[in-house]
């Protein structure tokens, strides 16, 4: 059984409502850019990702669905591995230079929530998510690791933002994170 991280117990003091559902997601590649980073540097990781959704623009693809943020090993009190990532369209022919490459997000059942507000309450969200999967028993794609927690598959996406609106409070974030098999 998947155990909330103390991190999350934390900022879970106003829980806010989480209404997940379960959906089955087809393996989708992408084009991404992994970094290392800490609680207190992960503000400057979201330029990064404006950097590649402006540099897939200019490629002339046109991405399937929207942009992400891939969590691939957490460790709050540590480092983070994460990753910007814009889906390609299947079949596109896309030639990266480093730091970018070409990866597919795995295929299997998500669980999934939307959050409609602030970023900024994304933790508390993802506290309240994981705490609604462990009161019912699911289980993740995810194991403990010397450098944290690693996870198959762990997404930020993001349906709406600041270019489509600038108040922060109308921004729509889904949560999808790979169940286990």
């Amino acid at each position: 059984m998947f155990v909330v991280p103390g991190w999350c117990r934390k900022s879970m003091t106003s829980q806010p409502s989480v209404t997940p559902v379960i959906v089955e997601r087809a393996a989708q590649p992408y084009v991404g850019i992994r970094r290392s980073v800490t609680m207190r540097t992960i503000g400057g990781f979201f330029g990064t990702l404006s950097e590649l959704i402006a540099w897939v623009a200019a490629q002339g693809v046109i991405p399937p669905g929207p942009d992400f943020i891939r969590y691939h090993v957490i460790d709050m009190a540590g480092e983070l591995e994460i990753e910007a990532g814009v889906p390609l369209p299947a079949g596109a022919e896309v030639a990266v230079e480093a730091p970018m490459h070409i990866e597919v997000l795995p295929a299997g059942r998500y669980l999934t929530t939307t959050h409609v507000g602030d970023p900024d309450d994304l933790v508390a969200v993802t506290g309240a998510f994981l705490a609604w999967a462990e009161q019912h028993g699911m289980r993740w794609d995810a194991h403990d690791t010397d450098a944290g927690e690693r996870w198959g598959c762990r997404l930020e996406i993001y349906h709406s933002g600041p270019d489509d609106n600038p108040d922060r409070n109308t921004w729509e974030t889904q949560l999808a994170f790979r169940l286990a098999d």
